[in-house]
């Protein structure tokens, strides 16, 4: 393993009688950081019981939990050294040899690292290819710039200032730290800004930005199910949603992030999903393509009947359940026409102590960039007006960060006879949402009259602070400069 030499120390810990400064030589071995002085002595830590947090782009926080009193509150902690290195890559190196530590063993010099529960779910593959999109400037500018998304978060989070001010706060999936921003904007004590990807360096930028917010602000590089924080969460916030609610399988991360990291009485923003679902019928598009999930925007003139919807409650669902999400599917048609699939989109909710927000991607509202998606049948259904539909949406996960969608649907026997029951028609479609077909660029075949939408709260302007506005643009023009690169 690697040794770092000449690393300044200052132990800050309450315990200490004033700070006290020194310089030791950095080492490790399985489990265990060791402290080397000039005077041959030596100081060892357990890094299962220690956190490190970094100050700035050279400076490290080292707690550890070990206690001489044999105090076995594992939330205290006796030591707090800060290290200071001579350059930004020697500080990283450092954090990745903690981290390797603390999660694996040595054998013969070389790293063993024990695989935490995400890489036993997912495919290496799959998350290189994951952390490599968000760790780009391109795609964060692409969610910040989505109105309806940062609005929303925005005005759930300030008009609740109740529950953020002088609370702590984990924000899960940090990306550019927008999030941890508004938290702290709201007033929270301190803001930890999880972030597994590359983009963790731009949420620093952007957070070193905004004087007034960043001392905190602590950004956290690495996965929640693998890195620990110093002290329980009064508020987990997030933006986990994928394309119909589950993509990606970052709901799972959140509920983890709930229970390890939330306080027992701690509030989650979002607290609720729900996924809505509705049989559709659209000639142009099963033309086009069928037995294929689509992504797109639509008129919600073509649903057949109204919506249904599934409920998942992240504040005490346990993430086994979103390994297999079963929903049967029951409607009654409101016109004769031909079934082509059934439409989706989803909605979340804040439930704020002040005010309660709901953040909707269904059609006819505000368009966003999840828009929605319609799993379309290999062959349409045919119905008459007042027909019964049933079927059964099928979501089973899979290691590639997505589901499998198996969709059945069927048409019931109408008119006489009908109460003896029995089905007229059934179709079938197995399709992966990891692969969908984007249809956003195609035009509309309809246009959704204004005089029909339904009431809803919209937020047509995002109210920042100029300080986060300010540091929100120049972090986002760096995209283009030479000196950003993607992973």
């Amino acid at each position: 393993m690697a040794e770092f030499a000449g690393v300044s120390v200052s132990d800050i810990s309450a315990s200490a009688s004033g700070q006290q400064h020194f310089v030791a030589a950095a080492c490790f071995d399985p489990g265990q950081l060791r402290l080397r002085l000039p005077d041959s002595v030596e100081i060892r830590f357990d890094l299962k019981t220690a956190q490190v947090l970094r100050l700035s782009a050279v400076a490290l926080l080292f707690v550890t939990g070990e206690s001489k009193s044999g105090n076995e509150d594992k939330n205290s902690f006796s030591r707090a050294l800060k290290f200071e290195f001579g350059t930004e890559n020697e500080s990283r190196d450092f954090c990745s040899a903690v981290e390797k530590c603390r999660h694996g063993s040595l054998e013969n010099g070389t790293v063993i690292v024990h695989k935490s529960k995400f890489d036993d779910k997912i495919e290496p593959t799959s998350a290189k290819m994951y952390f490599h999109y968000y760790g780009q400037l391109l795609h964060q500018q692409n969610m910040l710039q989505d109105y309806v998304r940062t609005g929303t978060y925005y005005a759930a989070v300030v008009e609740n200032r109740i529950d953020f001010n002088g609370r702590v706060v984990v924000d899960v999936g940090a990306g550019s730290g927008i999030l941890s921003l508004f938290a702290a904007q709201a007033g929270a004590k301190h803001v930890y800004a999880v972030e597994a990807s590359e983009m963790a360096e731009y949420a620093r930028k952007l957070i070193d930005g905004n004087p007034s917010l960043r001392e905190r602000i602590t950004v956290v590089k690495g996965k929640v199910e693998e890195i620990d924080l110093p002290e329980k969460a009064d508020i987990l916030i997030s933006e986990p949603m994928g394309t119909l609610l589950v993509n990606e399988r970052m709901l799972e991360s959140y509920v983890i992030a709930r229970d390890r990291f939330l306080a027992s009485n701690g509030k989650m923003f979002p607290s609720i999903g729900r996924i809505h679902m509705a049989p559709f019928s659209d000639e142009y598009l099963y033309v086009e393509i069928a037995n294929k999930p689509v992504v797109d925007a639509f008129d919600p003139r073509l649903l057949v009947s109204p919506p249904t919807f599934h409920t998942l409650n992240f504040t005490n669902m346990k993430e086994e359940e979103l390994y297999e999400i079963d929903i049967p599917l029951n409607y009654t048609a409101t016109v004769g026409t031909r079934v082509h699939g059934l439409a989706c989109w989803f909605d979340v909710l804040f439930d704020g102590s002040s005010v309660q927000r709901w953040l909707s991607t269904a059609p006819g509202s505000p368009t966003t960039h999840w828009y929605q998606l319609r799993c379309v049948l290999s062959q349409p259904l045919y119905v008459m007006a007042g027909q019964e539909i049933t079927g059964r949406l099928l979501l089973v996960a899979h290691s590639a960060q997505s589901y499998t969608i198996y969709l059945t649907m069927s048409v019931k026997m109408w008119g006489p006879g009908a109460e003896q029951g029995g089905i007229l028609q059934t179709s079938t479609g197995k399709l992966d949402l990891k692969e969908p077909y984007y249809r956003l660029s195609q035009p509309q075949p309809y246009a959704w009259a204004q005089d029909q939408q339904q009431p809803q709260q919209q937020i047509s302007s995002l109210d920042l602070s100029p300080q986060i506005q300010d540091a929100v643009d120049p972090a986002l023009m760096q995209q283009s400069s030479p000196n950003s690169t993607a992973l």
